[in-house]
């Protein structure tokens, strides 16, 4: 209900941090503390044709609007429910056409305009958050992210310009603000990207590198789950960034992005980083330099890779950064170094491109270990990890390992996606189908 507290829930100043969400009750693992329908969402251009445009479902025989031919629907219902946002694009891309390519971020500002117009009150999404409420941090932008904002709103005008009624250039710079800070991107059981979406209750919570609670998405609606035990009185935390990274990198991501330095008991004992960081064992060990050197060298082609993906280089390319780096990493870290394991996922997402089945089997085997070292206890990423290597193992008839892989994406999804979640029910049914 509109205006109703979440139950066993409150928002409170949390010392240090802002506003907050404090637990009322206790809360067991596993437990779903709420959900969080989207106040809108997007879905990747990417996905369209195998993902309703208004539900996210992912199901054979979508229809498409006989309009534009590129928005896909469940059924009528479906349709109709995304009209007053799907009209916002619809013509927009007969007119373009192929040069009809605004990014993910606008097309969800436009919605959030179109949105706010429609329903000016107080949404079901907003039950302790307001959209408005949202921090947009402008007094922090340097030159290069104000100037990234300006591109957006040049393109939201040049895209949106039929249907959307704008705000002045002040009150779209402080939209953009809130959304860069506050958007989420929903993935499906392997990571994949869906696609955008703002849940301002949810983006009520505070970062730890120790959550107690995890995000999953049903379609469009955001539920959050105990991944600890939570008693009365307790900050409810989620992770904002990948937790697989050492202190150093974890905080640069935080203040690039949220503008703030994590001081969670991770990152003030800094336990996890000596593994995440562990050198090859040699009868001679590298110098401190050489592994400082080292550590530059990984995250500069980390982001190099990321600059390649983005400008679309050929996969072969892509693969040969990936199996140079290893090379060249490995002379001075441990194959359970997060950096490898960096270089490692990226190259099995290339093989299970290309549909290199073996070789994203290989690179999987080395990975599936030390996410689980790495990682909290009830991590998606390692039970979307023990699912791929399940699924590889299960196309290539080795059935007993695929099982075991199988059953340990169950055991993790069931707490942090609920038991009764479509992706654990079809994990089931994939079980039982061999």
């Amino acid at each position: 209900m509109v205006g109703q507290p979440l139950e066993g829930l409150e928002k409170f100043q949390s010392p240090g941090k802002g506003r907050g969400l404090r637990a009322l009750h206790r809360f067991a693992v596993g437990e779903l503390l709420f959900s969080c329908p989207a106040f809108t969402s997007v879905l990747t251009v990417n996905e369209r044709g195998n993902h309703c445009e208004c539900c996210f479902a992912r199901k054979e025989g979508l229809s498409k609007c006989g309009r534009c031919k590129q928005a896909f629907y469940c059924n009528v219902e479906c349709q109709k429910q995304d009209w007053p946002m799907h009209k916002l694009e619809c013509s927009s891309m007969c007119v373009f056409g192929q040069n009809w390519n605004p990014s993910e971020t606008v097309r969800l500002t436009a919605r959030i305009l179109a949105k706010q117009k429609i329903h000016p009150g107080r949404t079901e999404s907003e039950r302790l958050l307001s959209v408005t409420e949202f921090e947009s941090h402008l007094d922090k932008l340097d030159n290069e992210k104000k100037e990234l904002i300006q591109n957006d709103i040049s393109a939201l005008h040049h895209f949106y310009s039929k249907h959307i009624e704008y705000p002045d250039n002040a009150a779209l710079v402080n939209l953009f603000g809130q959304v860069n800070c506050n958007g989420f991107t929903i993935e499906d059981e392997e990571l994949s990207h869906l696609g955008s979406a703002i849940f301002p209750d949810v983006a009520l919570m505070n970062h730890s590198c120790c959550p107690n609670v995890i995000v999953t998405y049903k379609g469009i609606v955001a539920e959050v789950r105990a991944v600890k035990e939570i008693e009365p009185g307790d900050e409810i935390f989620t992770s904002y960034i990948d937790l697989l990274y050492p202190t150093e990198d974890r905080n640069d991501r935080l203040r690039d992005c949220y503008f703030f330095t994590c001081d969670c008991r991770e990152c003030v004992t800094k336990e996890k980083d000596k593994d995440k960081l562990e050198i090859r064992k040699l009868s001679e060990p590298p110098s401190a330099e050489a592994v400082r050197d080292m550590i530059k060298y990984a995250r500069n082609v980390i982001e190099e890779f990321r600059r390649a993906k983005h400008y679309k280089y050929i996969l072969c390319e892509l693969l040969e950064i990936c199996e140079l780096s290893l090379d060249k990493m490995g002379s001075v870290f441990a194959e359970s170094n997060v950096y490898m394991l960096h270089m490692m996922y990226q190259a099995m997402g290339v093989c299970l491109f290309v549909q290199d089945w073996e070789g994203a089997l290989r690179y999987g085997q080395k990975i599936i270990k030390p996410y689980s070292k790495h990682y909290p206890l009830y991590s998606i990423n390692v039970a979307s990890m023990w699912l791929k290597l399940g699924r590889l193992y299960m196309g290539l008839e080795n059935r007993p390992a695929g099982v075991k892989a199988l059953k340990k994406a169950i055991a993790i999804m069931e707490i942090a996606h609920g038991k009764d979640h479509p992706y654990v029910i079809e994990i089931k049914k994939e079980l039982e189908a061999h």
